[in-house]
C-alpha cells in the first residue's frame, strides 16, 4: 500500500514585531521566517481503519488518542477531498511541544501535503479555510521557504533566498502555550519595517546586520513566564562564533546563528555539556522544503 512523508521542518521567527491588534483581539504581526533541517515527520498511508502513531523524543508529550493538529489536518482533508478519513498515520515528534518553533502547525502542514501527494489532489482547500480550521501559521508552513509574514501571520511576501547559515536550536526543558504569552502582551506596538530586502542578502553578514535592526518583541514577556529563557539567551550569545542569539516565535525556544556548520556543532556540543537537560539541536536553515529520505 502507498505511503507518502513528509519533512515537517522548525519554523524559526527571526525577528518577530507586534504591529497592533484587530478588534477581535487578534494581534498583528510582522515576522521574517526561516525553516530549519531539524523537524518532524509525518508518513500518511490508506488503510482499513483510523491508526494514529505517535513515536520520536517528544512523543510521550502527546496523546494519539487526543484531538492535535495532524488529526485534525487528516479530517479536514478527507473531509474536504470528499475521501475516507481511514488513514494510518505516523508522527515523529522530534520537536519540544508548544515551543515557538511552529511544531503542530508544521506537523498539520505536512499533513495536508502528504494526504495531497498520497490521493494525487490538484490542490488543497481554500487558505481561508485552512486557516479557519487550524490557525493562521498555516500558509506559511505550507510554503516552508524563507517569507515576511505579516498580518495574524496570513499575509505573506515572498523574499528572495537565504545565504548559507547555520542554526542551533536551544530550548530549556519548559513549554510555553502562545496564548498565554499574548494575554500578557502589554508593550507598546512597534512600527512595521519600511522596507524587506526583496532579492535576499548577498552574505551571512549581511543578514545579520539587517536582523540587529529588529528584535522579537514577545520576548520580555516569554522571559517574565520562563525566566530559564534569559539564561539560554545568554548560553547562546556566549558561544564562539554566535552572530546572533534570539528567542523564536513566543518562546521558550532561542536560536543562535553561525557561519559554518562547525562552529554550529561545536556550540552545540559546549551547551549539552554545560546543561544536558536542554534539548540542543544543531542544523541550517534551508530554502527549499526538506526532502525525507
Amino acid at each position: 500500500m502507498a505511503s507518502v512523508e513528509i519533512f515537517a521542518p522548525a519554523k524559526i521567527n527571526l525577528f518577530l514585531h507586534v504591529i497592533g491588534r484587530r478588534p477581535d483581539g487578534y494581534h498583528l504581526l510582522e515576522s521574517l521566517v526561516a525553516f530549519a533541517d531539524i523537524g518532524d515527520r509525518i508518513a500518511v498511508s490508506e488503510s482499513p481503519h483510523w491508526r494514529f502513531a505517535i513515536h520520536g523524543h517528544f512523543g510521550k508529550d502527546l496523546d494519539p488518542a487526543q484531538t492535535n493538529t495532524v488529526s485534525t489536518a487528516a479530517h479536514f482533508i478527507a473531509n474536504a477531498a470528499n475521501k475516507p478519513s481511514t488513514l494510518h498515520i505516523t508522527l515523529t515528534k522530534n520537536l519540544p511541544v508548544a515551543s515557538g518553533i511552529g511544531g503542530g502547525s508544521s506537523d498539520a502542514a505536512a499533513t495536508l501535503l502528504a494526504c495531497q501527494q498520497l490521493w494525487q489532489l490538484p490542490s488543497l482547500p481554500s487558505t481561508r479555510d485552512i486557516i479557519a480550521v487550524l490557525g493562521a501559521d498555516m500558509p506559511v508552513c505550507l510554503r516552508q521557504r524563507p517569507t515576511l509574514m505579516r498580518g495574524i501571520g496570513d499575509e505573506l511576501t515572498e523574499i528572495g533566498r537565504l545565504p548559507d547559515c547555520n542554526v542551533v536550536l536551544v530550548n530549556p526543558g519548559q513549554s510555553l502555550p502562545t496564548a498565554s504569552v499574548f494575554k500578557s502582551f502589554s508593550e507598546a506596538f512597534s512600527r512595521p519595517l519600511a522596507d524587506v530586502p526583496a532579492g535576499g542578502w548577498a552574505n551571512v553578514d549581511d543578514v545579520i546586520g539587517f536582523l540587529q535592526a529588529t528584535r522579537n518583541d514577545l520576548t520580555g514577556v516569554a522571559e517574565n513566564i520562563v525566566p530559564a529563557i534569559s539564561t539560554v539567551l545568554e548560553a547562546l550569545a556566549a558561544q564562539p562564533g554566535c552572530l546572533l542569539a534570539r528567542m523564536s516565535g513566543s518562546g521558550a525556544t532561542c536560536f543562535g546563528l553561525f557561519h559554518g556548520p562547525g562552529q554550529a556543532q561545536v556550540a552545540a556540543a559546549n551547551l549539552t555539556q554545560n546543561h544536558p537537560a536542554w534539548w540542543i539541536k544543531a542544523g541550517r536553515l534551508v530554502n527549499d522544503p526538506v526532502s525525507v529520505n
